[in-house]
């Protein structure tokens, strides 16, 4: 498995391409992305566990329920959800698409982020569609990446290549998320695309299984968004003996799959609005998986614990303070916690209790801006991690006038 650059383009037969058609104020911000295979592909999503619903999520799943797709479209500045007229809009864009691609408007996959509640005017896309598909070209990644982000501070992208059947394969991906992040079932806006050959079937299978150790194990804020989407794409193009059955190949498959998950993971969580630091939980000697997650959520959703690590305060007591109301069945006396960063470790907790430790070297291993949180439980060999950020002045800034 091998880390290589491309995004959503690395593989054979996608192009994308991202422009500022009007949706947004600023101009200088791209507002519409499109991602299109050279051939159609089989496709699985997941979606928001939110009763509120984006029309683009319901549009998606009509459109993909026979496993195929073919492009992604998606607009920024706007969620188009609680409108009246949403399922027309997002079923709008996909005609779109196939107006100016001759791709079906039943392979298509939309999207839409931004401010609820607002009416979205389907002219600006329109106008803007020209442009967008003379735009698409293999190494397009980035500029769509740029076009589906928010208040999102950085692009979101990555890509690996790897071998199944002896062919050489590639999958990459694209995200946005900063804010409103805590996720069910689903998360944020993420696209992948691979040239793997895989039935629509087992695409469905791998992805669902994917989510619930990446995408359902980070959290910024607490809030389930409405619009949260995450896609797949595979077309074939790798030339692969098609994977039909839970065989080596489709393990591989699924390590690659959860290699571009667990790295947009990380990039989501870090660049939570206002954040200055990566939050990740280890939890470890769990009486079963299921303990495990719970306490390492419990952990990175405490607005006190993230207030502390803003302020590089080793308040390991805010720790156990999430673990005890966790819910997970935990012996609090058999707990262990620790720091860690790329300034060394801390041991800050045996058994339960406080011990001595200095806080001259917490204070170090805590200013860096990638923090773990160590969690042994001793009670199991259960395992589980979930990533997070610090709660800072800054994500009231950014939330108090975001619709305005």
């Amino acid at each position: 498995m091998n880390y290589i650059q491309g995004g959503v383009t690395a593989p054979k037969g996608f192009k994308a391409s991202g422009v500022h058609c009007g949706i947004r104020k600023n101009k200088t911000k791209k507002d519409l992305a499109l991602i299109v295979s050279e051939v159609k592909g089989t496709a699985a999503a997941v979606y928001t566990q939110n009763l509120v619903k984006g029309a683009p999520l319901t549009v998606t799943k009509n459109n993909i329920e026979d496993g195929f797709a073919q492009a992604v479209i998606c607009n920024s500045g706007n969620a188009n959800t609680c409108n009246a007229n949403g399922i027309e809009i997002a079923e709008g864009m996909c005609a779109l698409v196939e107006k100016h691609t001759k791709i079906s408007a039943k392979d298509v996959i939309v999207a839409s982020t931004g401010v609820i509640g607002q009416p979205l005017d389907l002219s600006p896309i329109a106008n803007g569609m020209n442009e967008l598909v003379s735009n698409l070209k293999e190494d397009g990644s980035v500029d769509a990446a740029t076009a589906i982000m928010t208040t999102d501070t950085v692009m979101k992208e990555c890509a690996v290549s790897f071998t199944i059947d002896g062919k050489e394969c590639r999958m990459g991906g694209i995200a946005k998320g900063s804010g409103m992040i805590h996720p069910n079932m689903a998360t944020m806006l993420v696209f992948v695309t691979t040239d793997v050959s895989i039935s629509a079937e087992l695409l469905k299978k791998a992805l669902s299984d994917d989510v619930k150790d990446s995408f359902n194990m980070i959290s910024v804020d607490g809030d389930t968004s409405t619009n949260d989407m995450v896609s797949v794409i595979a077309n074939g193009m790798a030339g692969n003996k098609e994977i039909t059955k839970e065989n080596e190949d489709f393990e591989i498959f699924k390590n690659a799959l959860s290699e571009i998950t667990c790295k947009l993971c990380r990039m989501i969580a870090k660049d939570g609005e206002g954040a200055t630091k990566l939050l990740e939980c280890n939890v470890k000697g769990a009486k079963d998986i299921h303990t495990a997650k719970t306490v390492a959520k419990s952990v990175i959703c405490s607005s006190l614990f993230k207030a502390a690590m803003f302020g590089a305060d080793a308040n390991w007591g805010r720790v156990l303070c999430a673990i005890g109301y966790s819910g997970a069945d935990v012996d609090v006396m058999k707990v262990d916690v620790s720091f860690e960063s790329k300034s060394g470790s801390v041991d800050v907790c045996k058994n339960g209790a406080g011990i001595d430790f200095s806080e001259e070297i917490a204070k170090k291993v805590l200013t860096e801006d990638e923090i773990k949180i160590n969690i042994s439980l001793g009670e199991g060999e259960g395992f589980a991690t979930a990533w997070g950020c610090d709660l800072t002045y800054d994500y009231v800034k950014i939330n108090g006038d975001y619709r305005t």
